[in-house]
């Protein structure tokens, strides 16, 4: 796999030299993020609707109710104004619209460094932006827009081989439910660290339960119980 990673931040596109790992990136910034892959070489993105309607989601719950995950402040502790609620349509337009945008400019660059038989992993951070949130006077309006600031992060991705023994999973239920699971944000990949280290040596991926029983999601990867009746 090559290494040409590539970030778009801030209107500019980072080459290799400059992008940072994509978990450097999302534990340098707070938001709600979302990370799907091209399929078909590179020709389109795997149920990036659905990614683009939780993006939204995510970053609107996280505007509500934990604004702390979603802001970006040089200070520890910072005091927000008075935050009314955005119609879920609002949130859903101007993210897709904003992402969009972003898209347009990196997919582009990152297309011309893709080598044969590669996808490209495709991680879209959505981060506020306090100072810019000062100055508007109503959320709701124009200016809303502007409160948000998007990263994408684009990287090659080599499809895994399944069907052998050894990609098979190996689970263990370590740990409690995520804060605000409703919404994925970035805090998570920071604060799931010390759940890292309570992994054994041959688990794969760690399951997180608030009682042992229930299992409520994976701490890094979706997952999905098939059940199979055999009939003797």
């Amino acid at each position: 796999m090559s290494s040409s990673s590539f970030l778009f931040s801030n209107g500019v596109i980072l080459h290799p030299s400059d992008a940072p790992p994509v978990s450097t990136f999302l534990e340098s910034h707070p938001g709600a993020y979302t990370t799907t892959r091209t399929h078909n070489n590179a020709s389109f993105l795997l149920f990036w609707d659905r990614h683009l309607q939780r993006l939204a989601n995510s970053a609107r719950i996280l505007f509500e109710s934990k604004p702390d995950f979603l802001f970006e402040s040089s200070k520890s502790s910072f005091s927000l104004p008075s935050l009314p609620a955005t119609s879920s349509s609002r949130w859903d337009s101007t993210v897709r619209s904003l992402v969009n945008d972003a898209l347009s400019e990196v997919v582009p660059v990152a297309l011309g460094e893709k080598r044969v038989g590669e996808e490209l992993a495709v991680t879209t951070l959505v981060t506020g932006n306090l100072e810019k949130l000062k100055e508007i006077d109503c959320v709701g309006g124009d200016g809303f827009s502007a409160l948000l600031d998007v990263r994408v992060h684009v990287q090659p991705y080599v499809l895994p081989a399944f069907g052998f023994g050894v990609n098979g999973a190996h689970l263990a239920v370590v740990g409690r439910g995520r804060d605000v699971a409703a919404a994925k944000y970035s805090n998570w990949v920071r604060l799931r660290k010390g759940l890292e280290k309570l992994r054994p040596p041959s688990v794969t991926e760690l399951l997180l339960s608030n009682d042992g029983d229930q299992i409520l999601e994976g701490s890094i990867t979706n997952f999905f119980v098939v059940c199979r009746k055999f009939q003797i």
